[in-house]
Formats: C-alpha cells, structure tokens, sequence
C-alpha cells in the first residue's frame, strides 16, 4: 500500500506531519497520530474538518457528500473524506473560510 507525507500546518504556527495511507482518510490519521482535528459528520457535508493546500498536491475527495469542483479549485480539502494521492501541505481549521467561499457561489454552506 503507498504512502504518503501529509504536513498540516495548525493554528498559531503549530505544525505535525504525519503518514496517511492511501487508503486513509487524512483526519483518521491525524487522530491515529495524536491530533483532534475539527469534526462533526464524518461525511464531507459539514465542512467543519476544512484544510486549505499550501502546495500543489492531489487527493482522492471521492468519499465525500458534498465536494464541489469550485472547491478543489480553490485548494479546499474535507480531511474527514479525503485519501491523499501525493506528499501534501495542508492548513487546517479552514472550516469559516470554506463555508464563505460557498456562500459566495451560492453553493451549500452548513452552519453558516
């Protein structure tokens, strides 16, 4: 199975790189590695688990409810869904930045 390096950049300039399998969602093996990362569905619907990349990288966001190609655009990730298909850089806790990009294209935007 491959393997690869997800480094996310937490608040207050933290950061943890861990190793995510590609079968893996990205926030189980944060949590497996010691981090609580935002949560709630668990279904890529609620948008609460947001990261934003900080370099160009791929990703597998096929588990989610609600992912949209306007967000893969704007570099959004669903860590609760995604399964990564190379080394990434990713900030977390971008959950209040994808809901208003959501809301500016009219697209679902839970919680806002």
């Amino acid at each position: 199975m491959a393997c690869y390096r997800v480094l996310l950049r937490l608040p207050e300039g933290a950061s943890k790189e861990i190793t995510v399998g590609a079968d893996q969602h990205i926030w189980d093996a944060a949590y497996a590695a010691g981090l609580e990362l935002p949560s709630i569905c668990h279904q890529g619907r609620c948008l609460t688990c947001a990261g934003r990349l900080l370099a160009p990288g791929d990703f597998d966001s096929s588990d989610a409810v609600a992912y949209f190609p306007q967000d893969r655009a704007e570099g959004f990730i669903l860590l609760c869904t995604a399964r990564p298909r190379s080394d990434l850089e990713i900030e977390s806790h971008q959950q209040y930045v994808m809901r208003e990009h959501r809301k500016k294209l009219k697209l679902p935007a839970p919680y806002s």
